[in-house]
């Protein structure tokens, strides 16, 4: 699947939901690096809650943000720009 494909899906699926601006979750695993762990974390407003749980073999993190956000391409947008963190796997 091309990226465009990916984030055309997502953008369908989100304008369905309506009511903006809302609540919005991201998921994202990546190695239990400081470097990686702070990159993501930078990404994301000073409103944002941020949890982090580590898996039991502590490799890696599972890192949640809810942060409010104004439209679906906000949110495209903003999975693009993680785009570049090594190891990330955004869900």
């Amino acid at each position: 699947m091309n990226t465009d494909d990916k984030y055309s899906k997502l953008r369908e699926t989100l304008m369905k939901e309506g009511n903006w601006p809302k609540l919005y979750m991201f998921k994202f695993i990546i190695p239990a690096l400081n470097r990686e762990i702070a990159l993501v974390e930078s990404k994301f407003s000073d409103e944002s809650v941020i949890t982090q749980k580590q898996s039991s073999n502590g490799k890696y993190i599972c890192i949640t943000v809810k942060e409010v956000m104004l439209d679906a391409d906000s949110i495209i947008a903003k999975y693009k720009e993680m785009e570049g963190i090594e190891g990330l796997m955004a869900f």
